[in-house]
């Protein structure tokens, strides 16, 4: 019994093949998406120092990295690698100026740059007109109340802005929201920030479920002890 005879492949298709494969490997390669560095503890106090940039108008209402829709009225940021939620003092090596911020969201995808400030916390270091600043970075706490007591009654920070009339204007948002749900929204200047603050004598449990909702509806929801 003989073996089937073995049939002769041309050289031309196999050298073909050969650059097709290579060139489907290559196109596979370019075309793999960087994925962002994951967060990387946080140390209060830690520094760090570089460029900082800031985005506005066309991510403005879109949702960010970490769920949140995007204000550029709010005072927040964007960090390759720092948790969502970490505040960071973010301060104007040229002019001296500093801002608190959020992070919030992921960036900038540019190097050299190390953070990128909403509009308002640009505005805030009057970096807005150059676009970009020499800044440092240094992990600070989260804002809060003075120490409470039992008898303590709570509200929600839904925001906090550099200008009135924004803080203001975001209040009125959320009365359009829902009108029952938010009719006790004051707006409260702290400093050179204005906060709008949400609730009137609260628990500590209504304050949370109240700030789960101001969060799904796009605010900052941090609860603090009513003024």
């Amino acid at each position: 019994m003989f073996a089937s005879p073995v049939h002769a492949v041309p050289k031309q298709f196999v050298a073909v093949a050969a650059l097709l494969i290579l060139g489907l490997a290559g196109c596979a390669k370019k075309n793999r998406a960087r994925l962002p560095a994951p967060p990387v503890p946080v140390r209060i106090g830690s520094t760090e120092t570089g460029v900082a940039s800031w985005y506005g108008a066309p991510y403005h209402g879109r949702r960010s990295a970490s769920g949140e829709i995007y204000d550029m009225e709010q005072l927040t940021a964007a960090h390759r690698t720092l948790p969502f939620d970490t505040w960071v003092e973010v301060t104007d090596l040229d002019n001296g100026k500093q801002v608190s911020v959020r992070i919030n969201d992921r960036g900038p995808f540019v190097d050299g740059r190390i953070i990128d400030l909403s509009l308002a916390a640009a505005r805030a270091i009057e970096m807005v007109g150059p676009g970009t600043a020499r800044v440092r970075l240094k992990v600070i706490r989260a804002p809060v109340s003075d120490p409470v007591t039992p008898a303590d009654s709570y509200g929600v920070q839904a925001g906090a802005f550099s200008e009135p009339d924004r803080a203001r204007a975001f209040a009125a948002w959320l009365l359009n929201q829902d009108r029952e749900q938010y009719k006790d929204t004051v707006v409260i200047q702290s400093g050179m920030v204005w906060r709008v603050l949400v609730g009137v004598n609260l628990s500590s449990d209504d304050a949370n479920r109240l700030a789960a909702k101001v969060k799904q509806a796009g605010g900052e929801a941090l609860v603090v002890k009513n003024p």
